[in-house]
């Protein structure tokens, strides 16, 4: 807005809704980002002043805005990021507003808490207990009620007594402002090609935005690296925003920020109780907060004063937002920095494509830490072909495998089983009958968890006990588990090596950071022999005594037909093997496969992650799939299915024609029916210079579908289920 106070207001109201709305000013100088009061219907709602009015109503018809309230407003430039991914992603403005005005409590001040003090007067009645308190009370503090009776070592009662008698009088209690992190408190000791990429960082904050990928192998110590960053941007009077893909991460990072900066970094994620978010909420906008680390949906808090966004663990799959605004946290996140003139780190071991593909395009400057720390060394990788060496009959590890834990264990080090499949096993069928028990709402078959006796939809949540018959033929006990998730492979390992001390790590099995952390803690003391994980164990974790990983299945996630199958298995396969070896001792990783000939498995075994990535993106290029081209997906769903059909047929029909863009499908994904809706996909893919949205915006706008049935946009598709 220009500084000229405006007849007129642009007002958006966050929700999914049409918006801006115009307001009357009246007299009132508001700006851009400003948080006000409006009245909506019989209503009054918070939202944030966008502009001049756009003029479409006569004034005389607009209602008057009401006052801003007390919080500082979004900096325009946020308010130019919530612009940009509505326009990126076609989602309408108000909902991406939405996602940065999740608690409207923060809008209002918090109410003061109340303590007690001493107000010099002396109660009739002076007993011990009461002369214990007001002794306490005597240098003046202000304290709480309960705090004040526990030092004294009396009951409420008494502290209330005092109160009557006007000994003690309530005051507001001084709120304590929040610990901050010290650049100086434990600066580590970095090796030279850590310092020399810290120092790039730093030096790039001086000049504004910049984009690094810190490209370092598992262990090479990347986080004590752009720690030196983060120090760098608090002495400058920066804020720092550090994103990680997985809350379970969480715990075990606050604790190594702590040690390196004096205190923790405020954590924002959905297990932070909305009670103690609302505070920290008006903390960070206020600048108060100085370092945050989060989920995705950190991207969207007001920092003031950005000066610096990591994103650790930049390819993980986690950073996309699947419903609602659909986003890549990790590329919006870039973006943010560059409208704000901040830095941006990308973090990984196995970079994304298209990070790699920036890097060595000169888009990204690539920081390259070659070793691990220390006197760490690379795990020797080997596989074991399960076609020439399989498990025996109904169980899963090979020999070869099951001999070199048993070696682990007989050095007294720990050992690691990975298989990316929670529960005890991913199908129930019927030997009589052959029936397979599935989803009643998906396109799943139910993953049973013996623990806990239930059969588990992992997409719905849908859950039944596991029947003592066959549904479909009713035959008794014929219902079979086929295939092994992680309960059984832990079942099988506990007949094997039954005096070791074996712990599961799912996330069915550990709810919240918290439980995570016991684990780690237990797994770091020596508690834990066998660690049996699913992929939240795969990254982010230091296991000094563990040098063995067996990776139970690792052509798992090579099927399925998504175009980033062999780049998503090779990420994955190369973090969890990245836990072996991270000390002294070394470490080994033995890979069970039926398939050891795959690019996937050699890369592993070869250790060449750079000609790997070369392959995968010559095979893309040619194709124009992402990073070398655009690709939209739209998705029509409903919940009946010829609703469906029908919407799908007329969208694919009305699409603009040019001959840039190739339109593929209506076709049904993996999941055809999810959560009780029939879903048919149609997919945009166009040259990397192509308009996409523009397109998109235009074959939406000229199709009429039917209000049964939902149609949603997701630029950049990251996953094809």
């Amino acid at each position: 807005m220009e500084q000229a106070p405006a007849e007129t207001i642009s007002v958006l109201l966050p929700g999914a809704g049409p918006g801006p709305f115009d307001y009357l000013a009246a007299g009132k100088d508001y700006r851009r980002g400003d948080i006000i009061e409006v009245p909506l219907g019989p209503r009054r709602v918070a939202g944030v002043v966008w502009g001049r009015g756009e003029g479409q109503v006569p004034p005389e018809k607009l209602k008057a805005a009401g006052a801003a309230f007390d919080v500082p407003g979004f900096p325009p430039v946020f308010c130019d990021f919530i612009d940009w991914i509505s326009d990126y992603t076609l989602s309408p403005k108000g909902a991406v507003l939405a996602m940065a005005m999740r608690f409207p409590d923060a809008f209002v001040a918090e109410a003061a808490r109340m303590g007690l003090v001493a107000t010099g007067t002396q109660p009739e009645r002076l007993n011990k207990q009461r002369a214990r308190v007001l002794e306490i009370a005597g240098d003046g503090l202000v304290r709480a009620g309960a705090e004040l009776a526990e030092l004294a070592g009396v009951t409420s009662s008494v502290i209330k007594g005092l109160v009557a008698a006007g000994a003690l009088a309530p005051q507001a209690l001084p709120r304590r402002p929040l610990p901050q992190p010290d650049p100086e408190f434990a600066p580590a000791q970095l090796s030279p090609h850590q310092a020399e990429a810290a120092q790039a960082i730093c030096q790039a904050m001086t000049r504004g935005y910049a984009a690094f990928l810190l490209d370092g192998v598992t262990g090479s110590g990347k986080t004590e690296t752009y720690f030196e960053a983060v120090a760098d941007a608090l002495r400058r009077g920066k804020q720092a925003l550090i994103l990680l893909p997985e809350i379970a991460l969480t715990a075990q990072f606050t604790s190594r920020f702590a040690q390196r900066f004096g205190v923790e970094p405020v954590a924002w994620h959905s297990d932070v109780p909305r009670a103690q978010r609302v505070r920290l909420w008006r903390a960070i906008a206020s600048g108060e907060v100085r370092v945050v680390a989060g989920a995705r949906s950190a991207l969207f808090l007001p920092m003031r004063e950005l000066g610096l966004i990591i994103i650790d663990e930049e390819h993980d799959a986690a950073f996309k937002q699947e419903d609602g605004v659909i986003y890549n946290a990790r590329d919006m996140a870039v973006v943010r920095a560059h409208l704000e003139g901040a830095v941006a780190v990308l973090a990984s071991a196995t970079p994304s494509i298209e990070t790699h593909v920036n890097a060595e395009s000169g888009r990204y400057t690539r920081l390259v830490l070659p070793h691990r720390h220390g006197a760490a060394v690379m795990p020797k990788v080997s596989l074991v072909d399960l076609t020439k060496t399989p498990a025996a009959s109904g169980q899963f590890v090979s020999p070869p495998l099951r001999a070199a834990v048993d070696a682990a264990f007989a050095r007294g080090d720990q050992a690691l089983l990975f298989l990316n499949r929670r529960g005890f096993a991913p199908l129930n069928i019927c030997q009589t009958c052959g029936h397979r028990i599935g989803c009643k709402q998906c396109s799943s078959w139910l993953v049973e968890h013996r623990y806990r006796g239930r059969l588990v939809c992992h997409h719905c949540g849908y859950e039944e006990p596991k029947p003592p018959a066959c549904p479909a033929c009713g035959s008794q006990g014929s219902i079979v588990a086929s295939g092994p998730g992680v309960e059984r492979i832990a079942e099988e390992c506990r007949q094997h090596f039954p005096d070791v001390r074996i712990e599961i790590a799912s996330s069915d099995m550990m709810h919240g950071p918290m439980a995570m952390q016991a684990a780690i803690s237990a797994m770091e003391r020596g508690d834990i022999d066998l660690l049996i994980g699913t992929q939240i164990i795969a990254k982010g974790h230091h296991f000094p005594n563990l040098t063995l990983v067996g990776v139970i299945d690792a052509d798992l996630g090579l099927s399925g037909g998504d175009p980033r199958a062999r780049e998503r298995t090779f990420q994955l396969l190369h973090q969890v093997a990245g836990r072996a070896g991270r000390a002294e001792r070394p470490g080994e990783v033995i890979l069970q496969t039926r398939n050891p000939r795959d690019p996937v498995m050699q890369a592993l075994v070869s250790g060449d992650r750079n000609r790997f990535l070369k392959q995968e993106a010559a095979e893309r290029e040619p194709h124009h799939l992402p990073p070398f081209g655009r690709m939209a997906a739209l998705m029509v769903s409903g919940a009946i299915e010829s609703d469906v059909e029908e919407a799908a047929r007329t969208l694919a029909a009305q699409a603009p024609q040019d001959n840039r863009v190739r339109v593929l499908g209506p076709a049904p994904p993996l999941m055809a029916r999810l959560r009780g809706m029939t879903r048919l996909r149609l997919i945009a893919t166009a040259p990397r210079n192509f308009r996409l949205q523009a397109f998109l915006r235009a074959w939406l706008a000229g199709v009429s579908l039917s209000r049964k049935v939902r149609v949603s946009v997701d630029v950049d598709p990251q996953h094809f289920i």
